[in-house]
């Protein structure tokens, strides 16, 4: 596993497959973050262990080489997430990609209120994947359908969240930690936490910390990536 400890690339072997931890910046999707790597490393064998959307941050897993084969065994650990819902809004996207709507928030939205909701959101529950998505339909993603105003019928979909904590509450804004299964949209929870409370929610800060026993703190920016990939002279696009 490549790190944020390693300081040579040198006995690496992309072809034969390693994994690498990065931290993808705010922005980026993840395949631009797979293609900055398969430049670097001038292998056309590198995927990822579950997508990040470009708003958020944190956490990639990127494989190399014949390692993609068994790239999934990453995709189904849990994966635990840092970040804030915004009460008072609502938007397509559940996020701050589209244009977000106001809603007044009663004032019987208070700490206790958001805390007992919360529990609601613990365990088994439901999800229907969002329209800004990449899930497919009829061939086509989600996403290719939102853009041009449409809405098309979604099946509901069983995930898990094994933790979820409130770290801070300070209305509108309430700081999260989750851990989850696979599959699980922030998204859809701080929109359907928000319906809970009557008045709305969107997610306006998301970072990816842990994948299984994985962590961001020992990740690498893409920069750092590539500075070790030409530190040890291999061949760049």
């Amino acid at each position: 596993m490549i790190t944020k400890a390693t300081k040579s690339l040198t006995n690496c072997d992309f072809q034969s497959g390693e994994f690498i931890l990065i931290d993808k910046p705010q922005y980026w999707s993840s395949f631009k973050a797979v293609h900055k790597v398969r430049n670097a490393i001038s292998e056309k064998k590198v995927g990822h262990a579950g997508t990040l959307d470009p708003l958020a941050t944190g956490l990639l897993i990127i494989g190399t080489g014949k390692k993609t084969k068994t790239i999934t065994q990453f995709q189904e650990m849990p994966k635990t997430y840092a970040g804030i819902f915004t009460l008072g809004k609502t938007s397509p996207s559940m996020d701050t990609e589209t244009t977000p709507v106001d809603h007044a928030i009663p004032e019987t939205v208070n700490e206790e209120m958001i805390l007992k909701i919360k529990q609601l959101f613990v365990g088994k529950i439901t999800q229907t994947p969002p329209m800004y998505s990449a899930v497919k339909v009829k061939g086509k993603s989600l996403y290719a359908y939102a853009r041009k105003g449409k809405i098309v019928e979604r099946s509901e979909r069983e995930v898990f969240i094994y933790n979820f904590k409130i770290n801070k509450i300070d209305i509108p804004y309430i700081h999260f930690e989750i851990t989850c299964s696979k599959g699980t949209y922030i998204r859809v929870l701080a929109n359907d936490f928000g319906q809970k409370l009557g008045c709305g929610a969107i997610l306006s800060s998301l970072r990816r910390t842990r994948i299984g026993e994985y962590s961001v703190d020992d990740a690498l920016t893409i920069e750092e990536f590539v500075n070790l990939v030409k530190a040890d002279k291999l061949v760049l696009n």
